[in-house]
């Protein structure tokens, strides 16, 4: 991954690319920077490593604060993926001034690493609502490929972040359907736009390749009688060894996790919206999920056709162990 994220609900400035830029550089160069000398703060996720350098000197307040959000999002992916994503991974903190965390990155090069900016003045209810933390951390758990493919990379973190924190129950499974229901219109092709892999603006590249991810879900659960989603098959990509860390031709990806899942739906999903502008009906897809608005609020219909799928794709699981 070789690009800056502008993420579905944060919009990266000049200051983060900055930031991102010297850290690679600091990475890649070995340079000496004071404050990235300092020893790294440390986490164990499910025998996995995850070294997290403050590039500033965080009051301790802050810093377990930041330490926390980190340790939920790690909780949350690896509960998603039954492993977190890479053996080791060194996350670097930046800061800016105000509140929350407002911009991330993910790299592979030359091993895997993140970097997050957080406020200076953030408070807990900040990091409540953070969202970036684990979005970027789910990005370890899929290949780089090509940049016409941009869309699944961004499109794997945007639908599976909120599900795989709904799977540890820091969010609700309304809040979750609600941000879709609100969400998933912005990946619909707009006039003259072409399939996913030649349309590249913003509302498809994310919301775009999240629906995707939403229909190859669905689709999966329908045809293994929700014995099987869209977990399964991703997660047979990192049993291959497909992470952040390595570069893979996106056919390879969607064959592997079709093997995983035992039906090809990714590959036939793809082979239908890769060059065509496919245009679900979202509002038939909501009805058959048992997902409606009612007087501004969410609700939930339990006899819905679907109903069973929805509740198994948000279901809270058990926590992974350390």
């Amino acid at each position: 991954m070789n690009v800056i994220i502008i993420g579905p609900r944060a919009v990266r400035g000049t200051a983060c690319f900055l930031a991102c830029v010297l850290s690679v550089a600091a990475i890649c160069l070995d340079l000496p920077r004071s404050c990235m000398a300092q020893a790294p703060d440390q986490l164990q996720i499910r025998g996995a490593r995850i070294d997290v350098r403050f590039e500033f000197i965080p009051s301790d307040r802050l810093r377990k604060l930041m330490m926390g959000r980190i340790a939920l999002s790690a909780q949350a992916v690896a509960a998603y993926y039954q492993q977190y994503p890479v053996p080791a991974v060194e996350i670097r903190v930046g800061s800016h001034r105000g509140h929350g965390i407002n911009s991330g990155h993910a790299f592979g090069f030359p091993r895997a690493h993140l970097f997050v900016s957080v406020g200076v003045d953030s408070t807990e209810p900040d990091f409540a609502d953070d969202w970036i933390t684990t979005h970027e951390m789910v990005h370890l758990a899929f290949p780089s490929v090509a940049e016409q493919h941009h869309w699944i990379e961004e499109g794997l973190a945007t639908y599976v972040e909120p599900i795989a924190r709904a799977r540890i129950g820091e969010l609700s499974p309304q809040k979750v359907w609600g941000d879709m229901v609100d969400g998933m219109p912005n990946g619909l092709p707009q006039p003259g736009d072409r399939g996913l892999d030649f349309t590249h603006t913003w509302g498809r590249t994310y919301w775009g390749g999240a629906l995707f991810c939403l229909l190859a879900d669905v689709d999966i659960r329908k045809r293994t009688d929700n014995r099987r989603g869209l977990e399964d098959a991703l997660r047979g990509i990192l049993r291959a060894g497909g992470s952040i860390e390595s570069e893979w031709p996106l056919s390879r990806a969607l064959a592997t996790a079709d093997r995983a899942a035992g039906v090809t739906v990714l590959e036939d999903l793809y082979a239908k919206m890769r060059a065509s502008p496919v245009a679900p009906d979202l509002d038939r897809l909501w009805h058959q999920l048992g997902v409606e608005r009612q007087a501004g609020a969410l609700a939930f219909d339990d006899f819905a056709p679907l109903a069973a799928i929805r509740t198994a794709i948000t279901q809270r699981r058990a926590e992974p162990g350390p």
